[in-house]
């Protein structure tokens, strides 16, 4: 007499002989197992929807789907850029050098550019950041650039830049027009400048100097970190 597997109201035959399905086996079986394009397919081609076969279908083909997705998403996570890596369109320009820092101001003419010198490691710059993302989205005719403290600290020495984050306004003919540091909460006093600066001129001569920046590589100095300013 074939033995019979009771697993709650299901009544499964283990007779290698029952090679068809009695009707009420066919209906669990049919509320169970997924139609027979979708089983997961096995090394084994004797597998089927039985209860060994479906149970062990039901249990590891979805968690293998689960842990590629897993995987998938994990690696989606890590291929987002850092958040000082990210630019708010094509008026938002990274500096790496004395040398781009100064060919960006000559090309920019009478134009408003703002510059942020930020560090990566700066709290406050990571929180204005955002803000300063959409105020350059606003403003599409103001040029802003983005100076990494850590990457460029000679010319930062030069410039004076002791705190961050921190921003100069130049312009044109005029060179420097504003420099100051300032935080998220204190986000006001760039729209501020904006309002004050960003108004049509005419050119009454060459492009200032930037200070005492040169071209030639600064002398070695002392490796202090700039301040940052809170929140």
């Amino acid at each position: 007499m074939a033995d019979v597997v009771r697993l709650s109201s299901l009544r499964f035959s283990s007779s290698p002989s029952s090679s068809s399905p009695t009707p009420s086996s066919s209906r669990q079986r049919g509320a169970l197992c997924p139609p027979p394009h979708k089983l997961h397919r096995w090394s084994d081609a004797s597998a089927n929807c039985s209860y060994g076969g479906g149970v062990a279908g039901l249990g590891f083909g979805p968690r293998k789907r689960f842990a590629s997705l897993k995987a998938h998403g994990t690696i989606t996570e890590t291929d987002q850029p850092k958040w000082w890596e990210r630019n708010a369109g094509p008026n938002m320009v990274d500096i790496h050098s004395t040398q781009e820092f100064l060919s960006a101001l000559s090309q920019a003419g009478e134009r408003l550019v703002i510059v942020e010198f930020y560090g990566t490691w700066c709290a406050s710059c990571k929180a204005l950041f955002p803000k300063l993302c959409r105020t350059a989205q606003e403003h599409p005719e103001i040029l802003f650039l983005k100076v990494n403290f850590d990457e460029n600290k000679p010319m930062c020495k030069n410039l004076n830049v002791k705190v961050l984050p921190y921003f100069h306004f130049y312009r044109g003919a005029d060179g420097q027009l504003e420099s100051f540091s300032c935080s998220l909460a204190k986000f006001r006093k760039i729209k501020d400048a904006i309002q004050m600066h960003n108004s049509d001129r005419c050119s009454i001569g060459p492009p200032k100097g930037v200070g005492d920046l040169i071209l030639e590589p600064a002398s070695p100095w002392k490796d202090v970190s700039a301040e940052a300013t809170s929140t």
